[in-house]
């Protein structure tokens, strides 16, 4: 996928490219330091698929580039790129992919750039059937680490908050007739009712609004006092996930570089940092089971002498749940694995402080003798 880099600080180009280099898919086709000349240069150059866009420049700003990007070529994908968190509402009104905060993290990014490419394979993949109707066409769902609707006409400009919500709400129930009193309660609880019904009108006819750019309108259904998402040719992607999970019962030497695709697959939890109090189980199960994968992975990669991939993945886990002792253990391991005594220590003595300061308890007995034995090993091959 070729993107470009439009920021005002030369600086920020050197950092980028450096960090995009290391993902595979990923051509940076150039780099411009205000709109005016990536405005020029997509004129003449076609097949761009992202952009990374700093938000306040001199002159024409992000925000406003965007805008114009989504009359003009309403199929790139575009990443805002800012120093201030506050203009994270700025990319929500604006159909963009995502943004970043600077200073960018190569995780963070890598995650970003999956999910791009992920929409992008989906968007043109010929394993998919015809498009059900001229209309709408294949319609890509993203749900992991963000919510996004797409098809072969671009992508979903959300006119409101309540409406991305209600939407991922009938997604998560798709097909199924949802009791407005229920959309109500889950949604607009906390409203005098009369308040919360008329909220629950606007909401559903700002979704609708949102989706009738792309042929859309009609999937939201309204049918006995409820309303229903009905989809056809769609895929999402966190169902594409569990399903290539479930396919993989097995990792071994032949098909870890499938497993490998499938775990970037996992490009947040459902819904991202939205964290819809309804949606608590599903976006726990899924993130239950991109744990227990990237667990068996590592396992397979260790036994493969691949710690230094195992150890990426681990660390992600770890930072995602520091107080998951099973992480921990096969990240010691790893650190004996590679003869680095001074790592296990450190990464088992932060364990032991942090049981300590969050839960005010000691490490397991088994942890404990893991430790221990994994010292002697050490201590003995020296």
């Amino acid at each position: 996928m070729k993107v470009i880099l439009v920021d005002d600080e030369p600086t920020m180009h050197l950092i980028l490219r450096k960090m995009l280099v290391k993902l595979p898919g990923v051509d940076v086709a150039g780099a411009f330091t205000d709109t005016q000349s990536a405005t020029s240069f997509l004129r003449e150059n076609t097949g761009i698929g992202l952009a990374f866009v700093d938000i306040s420049m001199p002159g024409e700003s992000g925000v406003e580039f965007a805008a114009k990007l989504e009359v003009s070529d309403p199929t790139m994908q575009v990443v805002f790129v800012t120093s201030h968190k506050e203009y994270a509402l700025k990319a929500f009104e604006l159909s963009v992919l995502d943004y970043l905060v600077k200073p960018v993290s190569q995780e963070r990014l890598q995650r970003t750039v999956n999910r791009a490419l992920a929409n992008q394979q989906a968007v043109h993949s010929p394993l998919l059937s015809a498009p059900a109707s001229a209309d709408c066409g294949r319609i890509v769902l993203t749900t992991l680490g963000d919510v996004t609707v797409s098809n072969e006409a671009g992508r979903v400009k959300w006119i409101s908050r309540k409406c991305v919500e209600l939407f991922a709400y009938l997604l998560l129930y798709r097909g199924k007739r949802i009791p407005r009193s229920r959309l109500v309660t889950d949604i607009f609880g906390g409203m005098y009712q009369v308040n919360a019904e008329n909220y629950l009108n606007t909401t559903a006819y700002q979704l609708r609004k949102s989706l009738e750019p792309l042929g859309m309108r009609e999937v939201v259904r309204s049918e006995n006092d409820g309303y229903a998402l009905e989809l056809k040719d769609y895929i999402i992607d966190c169902v594409e996930f569990e399903k290539q999970v479930e396919r993989l019962q097995t990792i071994d030497i032949e098909n870890v570089e499938s497993a490998l695709q499938i775990e970037r697959m996992y490009t947040g939890d459902l819904f991202g940092d939205k964290a819809y109090v309804w949606a608590i189980h599903e976006t726990e199960r899924y993130a239950e089971l991109y744990a227990s994968f990237v667990k068996r992975l590592a396992a397979v990669l260790m036994s493969l002498g691949d710690t230094t991939t195992a150890s990426k993945l681990l660390l992600k886990l770890n930072e995602r749940n520091p107080l998951d002792e099973s992480v921990i253990r096969q990240l010691i391991t790893i650190r004996e694995m590679t003869g680095d005594k001074k790592g296990l220590t450190a990464l088992y003595t932060d364990y032991v402080r942090l049981l300590s300061r969050e839960l005010g308890i000691r490490p397991s007995v088994d942890l404990i003798h893991l430790y221990d034995m994994l010292l002697k090993r050490l201590s003995d091959k020296k």
